[in-house]
């Protein structure tokens, strides 16, 4: 499920991944381009989190922009 919210929403989420972890270029967000494994992996190596951290950083950053829709 998480995943597809990434995926269906990245043009309007890029952004805020952005935002969020200032650290990543816009190199980073277009191979992350959707894909969870990609952001955390990037997550891993720009911030040094463990890959539970990441993770974990991941969930809250999807249930924080769950509700963020068009219309």
């Amino acid at each position: 499920m998480n995943e597809d919210i990434l995926k269906g929403k990245w043009k309007e989420l890029k952004g805020s991944v952005k935002e969020k972890w200032g650290d990543l270029t816009d190199d980073d967000i277009t191979e992350i381009d959707g894909k969870t494994e990609k952001l955390v992996g990037i997550l891993q190596q720009k911030y040094g989190y463990s890959k539970d951290k990441a993770q974990v950083e991941y969930k809250e950053f999807i249930n924080d922009n769950k509700g963020h829709s068009e219309g």
